[in-house]
């Protein structure tokens, strides 16, 4: 017994007629008569009742009927889920990102992606620069959000800009310098600096240090701690001061002053990253409505 001889028979079954019935299939009515004759002997009943003036179902025929329609929906829906596997419109999908740089497109994309394609599961979770990569890098992440920063030194990565992020100093508002529009970076040789952990955040880290280095000096760093939250409460507390990305300041303490940078382009691409390798066919329908996102911000 296969799908085929069940659709044969649920078509005898409805029409009552092995005529109509092969006319509905578009195939020879000996072909259907075979299919049921087949059916019949593998499974040791009669199906029908027939004689020159009609064809009627059995008991046996009946209870196959209701079974027989079940199976071969499940079967159709299973061809289309496949299918849909197939083409990512049927899936799962991870995604992890910082969680400031990304307020301004991230809530939007994810309800549109969610209405256009219902059926895929998205997982989505904030983490440090770091764990970005390395979640990345073992497929524990299809996609991430993260500064480019670093990022041409990973191999088996593409990316993709999605904006440009301004990098500022940070300081408590009693700071000598913090009613200063702009600050040049050799200002603060003598400072005290917090960065986050270089285990944590690679990027991070290690653009505090390119930015003093291009200024003429390594900087005094007297915390490295692990959470980006950390950082600024320690900035607020005055310990240190901090070279962070300016979206931070949106749900950061008003005693807090973020201030440009003088003297040179301080600014990093916001990217979306994802590894070549990786072979989920959601990922491309997701980078396809993050397009239609940013092609509708930038009009704005």
């Amino acid at each position: 017994m296969d799908i085929r001889q069940l659709r044969y028979f649920i078509s005898v079954a409805e029409h009552l007629n092995f005529t109509e019935a092969a006319k509905h299939l578009f195939v020879a009515q000996s072909a259907v008569s075979q299919q049921i004759a087949d059916l019949e002997k593998k499974l040791g009943v009669q199906l029908f009742i027939r004689n020159k003036r009609q064809v009627k179902l059995t008991n046996a025929g009946a209870v196959l009927l209701k079974e027989a329609r079940y199976l071969v929906d499940k079967s159709e829906e299973l061809i289309e889920k496949t299918r849909h596997a197939d083409l990512g419109i049927i899936g799962d999908l991870k995604i992890g990102f910082l969680g400031y740089t990304e307020r301004d497109f991230l809530p939007q994309l994810i309800r549109q992606f969610r209405r256009n394609y219902p059926k895929i599961d998205l997982h989505l979770n904030q983490y440090n620069h770091g764990m970005l990569i390395e979640s990345l890098n073992t497929e524990a992440l299809d996609i991430i959000f993260t500064l480019s920063f670093g990022l041409n030194n990973i191999g088996g990565l593409t990316k993709k800009k999605v904006l440009t992020e301004k990098i500022s100093i940070v300081m408590h508002c009693e700071h000598p310098f913090a009613n200063r529009q702009c600050i040049n970076i050799k200002d603060l040789a003598n400072e005290r600096f917090i960065a986050l952990d270089k285990r944590e955040s690679p990027q991070g880290f290690n653009k505090t240090l390119l930015m003093c280095a291009n200024s003429g000096f390594t900087p005094n760093i007297v915390s490295e701690p692990r959470l980006i939250q950390t950082v600024l409460l320690l900035v607020d507390a005055g310990i240190g001061i901090a070279i962070l990305p300016k979206s931070l300041q949106a749900n950061a303490s008003p005693s807090l002053r973020f201030i440009d940078i003088e003297g040179e382009q301080a600014e990093d691409e916001l990217v979306v990253a994802w590894k070549k390798a990786n072979s989920n066919p959601s990922i491309p329908l997701f980078l396809e409505e993050l397009d239609k996102v940013e092609s509708h911000r930038l009009k704005r």
